[in-house]
């Protein structure tokens, strides 16, 4: 009997010692039953108008996980649209990710407008800081204006399949994002959270991680569950290419290049040989229209900026009293006016800005005409037409070819109408013949010689 309460009690007790055990593995942190780790999270942001430089950007990130084997990449967005390829390029990238994304949309006052809106749709987990919105994802023409009905019908279906299709994927309100398509509503953070559209409404990316620790992110294989305490944030810091690709596709910079471009190689077309503003105007000429390939630019306006060139160039060679200078002028005024046609995203080039480089590059340009027209009027003092008017000295006479000295040189030449020429006597120069000058006597003393 007391064996058997013996045996009894060592029973509990072992029971006891293995749901403690169990306890312990399952409720402390990091352990591999809590199904809770450290993660490490990369974080980078979007900024400004989605274009080829944002892709590169998104591009990099991901490697950047892959290669630091961060767990997580939170993508900080504040945009108001851009290009609809880049937005499809950055949707295929996201929807492609072995690493998950989460779009954090602040911070406060920030906005993911038109193409943002396809991105948040697209994140394994969307989230936006107080007081930001998000919406106006209606699909528009260049400049902002209405796309016609036949093409608007067809870019609208495209757009609404796109978006319907990532945000059901998502678990996400799909007629919200329908009507920001149609309708181009617009709502808050709050709201955006209360009708689905987005996860969680956090101040910051710590705020964002930690409540997706919290209640759980859903990867293929298991649910990741960590505590802000095992949150590692890591900023990520694009390299030169993104930040030069943001500068050269940013559409002032642009505008400069092109401008610095056509006085450039004005100048070279004006002054052969100067070397330097060839090759300063051929490099930013280049940089310029592979800028103006990605933005929206307008043909039109590019073909008139180039005219107002050929007409400055005429200038040279034809006696139009500036009429051609003016119509130059007109032609570049009115093809910076019409230059970029702005997609919703863009920011439009300042009057103030169009009408100040206008005027500097007008000035350079009639610079380079009234010194080019100069030296076309003033006689040569260099050269072989140089050599002309010179007066010099017969030193033999008795030779054919004769010899004479001119400024100190010596020269073969002959007489003009084959006079003998004695030697001392004084010869002018009235034509050349590659390095064989023709001479004449010099009989008119009053003049004194040009030696």
């Amino acid at each position: 009997m007391i064996s058997t309460i013996i045996n009894n009690l060592t029973f509990l007790r072992l029971s006891y010692l293995i749901w403690l055990l169990a306890a312990f593995f399952v409720l402390i942190p990091g352990n591999p039953l809590s199904g809770q780790e450290n993660i490490s999270a990369l974080h980078a942001r979007i900024e400004g108008s989605i274009n080829p430089a944002q892709v590169d950007l998104l591009e990099n990130a991901l490697t950047t996980c892959q290669k630091e084997g961060h767990t997580l990449l939170v993508l900080g967005l504040d945009t108001p649209g851009g290009l609809g390829k880049s937005m499809r390029e950055m949707i295929k990238i996201m929807l492609n990710s072995q690493t998950p994304i989460l779009v954090w949309v602040g911070p406060q006052g920030a906005r993911a407008a038109s193409a943002g809106v396809f991105l948040v749709a697209a994140s394994d987990i969307a989230s936006m800081a107080p007081q930001t919105n998000i919406g106006s994802a209606s699909p528009v023409a260049m400049g902002g204006k209405d796309v016609p009905e036949t093409m608007a019908k067809k870019i609208q279906n495209d757009f609404l399949s796109l978006i319907r299709s990532i945000a059901k994927s998502h678990d996400r309100n799909v007629d919200w994002y329908e009507r920001a398509v149609k309708e181009s509503v617009n709502i808050t953070a709050t709201e955006a959270a209360m009708k689905r559209v987005i996860d969680y409404v956090a101040k910051d990316p710590e705020d964002l991680l930690a409540q997706t620790g919290a209640h759980g992110l859903k990867l293929k294989d298991r649910i990741l569950r960590f505590s802000r305490d095992q949150i590692s944030l890591v900023q990520f810091k694009p390299g030169f290419r993104y930040s030069f690709l943001s500068w050269l596709l940013n559409p002032q910079i642009a505008y400069f290049l092109l401008m610095g471009g056509i006085a450039g190689l004005f100048f070279e077309l004006s002054n052969p040989g100067a070397v330097f503003p060839g090759v300063f105007g051929g490099i930013c000429l280049l940089l310029g229209l592979y800028a103006m390939s990605i933005l929206p630019t307008n043909v039109a306006g590019l073909l008139l900026i180039f005219l107002s060139v050929i007409l400055f160039l005429l200038e040279i060679a034809v006696t139009s009293f500036g009429l051609l200078s003016v119509g130059g002028i007109i032609c570049l005024l009115v093809g910076s006016i019409i230059l970029f046609d702005f997609e919703y995203g863009f920011v439009e080039l300042p009057m103030n800005i169009i009408l100040s480089t206008v005027i500097g590059v007008s000035v350079l340009i009639a610079c380079a005409l009234y010194l080019v027209t100069k030296a076309q009027l003033h006689p040569k003092s260099t050269g072989g037409e140089a050599m002309i008017g010179l007066s010099g000295v017969v030193l033999r006479g008795d030779t054919d070819p004769l010899q004479i000295r001119i400024r100190g040189e010596l020269w073969k030449a002959r007489s003009h109408n084959k006079e003998p020429l004695e030697p001392g006597s004084q010869v002018r120069v009235i034509d050349r013949e590659g390095l064989l000058l023709i001479v004449e006597s010099e009989t008119d003393d009053s003049q004194p010689p040009k030696t």
